[in-house]
This record gives C-alpha cells, sequence and structure tokens, in this order.
C-alpha cells in the first residue's frame, strides 16, 4: 500500500489576453485559485497526510511573491510576525489588498501596481530563466526532502531566500 507523501499544487487557467489587462473580477479569481483553492485542498488533503512519517506539501509560486518585492509595509509586517500570524490576520491583506484593487487604489497604498492580478502560469513567455526540467527539479528536491528538512520557507531555485 502506497501512502501520500507529497502534494504538488498549482493553478492552470486558460491563456489568453488577460495578462496586462488587471480587473477586479480577475484578481478574484486570482485569490480564489491561488488562496482559497490551495487552502481547501490541503484542508482535504491533511488527513491523508498525517498517515506520512514525512509528510510534505511543496506550494509552486514565482519569484515576485517574495516579500522584498512587495512596497506595501503593513503586509510585510503582517507577514514576518510569526508569533501572531493567523488566517484571520492573513485575510485581513487579502481583503484589504481586494478594496484596495476594487477603488484603484493599488498604487496609491503601495501595493504592487503590475500583475496584480496574474492569473497565468506561462507569465514569462518562454523565456524565463530555468526550463521545465530545471524548474521540476527544484520542486521534486524540495518535495523529497529527507524527515526534519525545512518547513515554511521560500526557495530561490536551490538556497533560500531572504525576506
Amino acid at each position: 500500500m502506497s501512502k501520500l507523501t507529497v502534494i504538488l499544487n498549482a493553478a492552470k487557467l486558460k491563456w489568453g489576453h488577460h495578462l496586462m489587462t488587471q480587473t477586479y473580477s480577475l484578481g478574484e479569481e486570482c485569490l480564489e485559485i491561488n488562496y482559497y483553492g490551495a487552502k481547501r485542498m490541503i484542508g482535504v488533503l491533511i488527513p491523508l497526510l498525517d498517515f506520512s512519517d514525512s509528510p510534505r506539501i511543496v506550494n509552486v509560486s514565482s519569484s515576485s511573491v517574495n516579500l522584498k518585492f512587495v512596497p506595501n509595509e503593513w503586509t510585510k509586517g503582517v507577514f514576518l510576525d510569526n508569533e501572531s500570524l493567523t488566517e484571520e490576520r492573513i485575510e485581513a491583506v487579502l481583503n484589504k489588498f481586494m478594496k484596495d484593487f476594487k477603488e484603484g487604489e493599488l498604487k496609491a497604498n503601495c501595493w504592487p501596481s503590475s500583475l496584480s492580478a496574474y492569473v497565468k502560469t506561462y507569465m514569462n513567455f518562454n523565456i524565463g530563466n530555468l526550463t521545465v526540467e530545471e524548474g521540476g527539479e527544484n520542486i521534486v528536491r524540495l518535495a523529497l526532502l529527507p524527515k526534519g528538512g525545512p518547513s515554511g520557507l521560500f526557495f530561490s531555485q536551490k538556497e533560500v531566500s531572504p525576506l
């Protein structure tokens, strides 16, 4: 009998002209898939991971989610305060972002103003730094780390990325 020990998650959406068109509805779709969808999936699969002696979830993202690229200092403060970081605080950040997005206040309130509502997986038009094989290698390497390996970190390629 095999055990479920690794879950790889990536959003897959239609490719089209939406890349440069940022709308509130695309922002909602992006959060629905990338946050709420991942949250629901993890909630359903956690009981299966409990059967493993080395459970692991590898969440794959672009480097643009690294906090060093987020100009909103309040957001950085929320995410860097590990002792009081809760789902409620995370969702407060998301709600504030969507409120500012809806009101056209992203730039004024120091949110990323480009690709804020990205919903694509081929954002680099096939001119990125890594091949599919290289990117996949890093994901598999993280998924297969030994028991007790690093947790809750953001990696850029093979190195822990500073926030």
